[in-house]
């Protein structure tokens, strides 16, 4: 980063935190600002009655290509915490995130899980997959570092935050058990998860699926004739019948797959949508960790052969 950028983000941190001035510092709940709606909804199961959560990207927003906006600065300035993924995730707002670090409370709560555990992304060298959600095991990991975060804010609530956190840890262990159950029923030759950029990848590790995506890790690069072309063969010649689409990303790619095969004299679905970056909307189950997750596993077992009630682990999808 150049001298004059940093001094720039700087410049923004104390305007933002000088148009605080005056506003009264205590306060009966935590202000958290969130940047991934998985990670807000985290804080809230967490953080209960105790917190006031803000998330700042909404369903179908994709992380990759998110830039904070002026008023984002302000709620960021202003919070007691703030949350964000970190492994490149949010790349955009990375700079911003390790200057505002130097005065608040920021913590990239993905990137304190052992890098043992982390799948290494081809896009970047040095750099791991930041979509660790998609395995509900490693996103349990996540969920700890959002108690131990707000602890470390409001140490006197410790016995709330954690019994809150082992509440929706229990939750999220069924899940678990859920998708491994679902997802295991479908046949061997049909676990390939075709979507539009790498998201899955700690999905297909987890459950044994092979995970294909149009583009790289980051919805930033580009997916060029070549790719597609080989793409399109791959469908025909292993004989895969459905592909899927993402929530967050277009599916100008998909529809590009589906016609090449087509042109080639074989048929391909769209198995259906998935949540990658991004959940539901707000007020749905979908608009839930918990929801986006059994959506995901659910519609994946269904559309290729698998056994799963149709509406999810909890009867509840939409």
């Amino acid at each position: 980063m150049t001298l004059t950028k940093r001094t720039f983000l700087a410049a923004l941190v104390a305007l933002s935190m000088a148009l605080s001035a005056g506003i009264a510092t205590a306060r009966d709940k935590i202000d958290v600002v969130a940047t991934t709606g998985m990670i807000a909804d985290a804080a809230k199961q967490v953080g209960g009655d105790l917190v006031e959560v803000k998330g700042l990207m909404g369903p179908g927003v994709d992380p990759h290509a998110y830039r904070q906006t002026r008023t984002d600065i302000v709620a960021l300035s202003n919070a007691d915490l703030v949350l964000w993924n970190g492994l490149y995730l949010e790349a955009q707002m990375e700079d911003f995130f390790k200057e505002l670090g130097k005065t608040k409370n920021v913590v990239a709560v993905a990137e304190a899980v052992p890098q043992n555990l982390l799948i290494g992304s081809e896009d970047y060298e040095g750099r791991f997959d930041p979509h660790l959600w998609m395995n509900p095991n490693l996103w349990a990991r996540v969920v700890v570092n959002v108690r131990d975060a707000m602890i470390k804010v409001r140490p006197e609530a410790k016995e709330a935050f954690t019994a809150n956190a082992k509440a929706y840890l229990d939750k999220i262990r069924k899940l678990s058990r859920y998708t491994n159950e679902t997802l295991s029923s479908v046949p061997t030759e049909s676990r390939v998860v075709l979507s539009a950029h790498d998201a899955f990848n700690y999905f297909g590790s987890a459950y044994g699926f092979e995970v294909v995506g149009i583009q790289g890790i980051s919805t930033e690069s580009e997916a060029g004739l070549k790719r597609i072309g080989e793409l399109v063969d791959m469908l025909v010649k292993r004989n895969i019948k459905a592909v899927f689409v993402e929530t967050s990303v277009s599916d100008r790619n998909i529809r590009a797959l589906i016609e090449g095969a087509a042109a080639k004299g074989h048929e391909v679905k769209i198995g259906g949508e998935l949540f990658s970056d991004a959940m539901g909307e707000p007020g749905t189950y979908e608009g839930t960790y918990l929801g986006m997750i059994d959506h995901n596993a659910t519609t994946i077992t269904r559309a290729l052969g698998g056994q799963a009630p149709e509406k999810g682990m909890q009867d509840k999808l939409s």
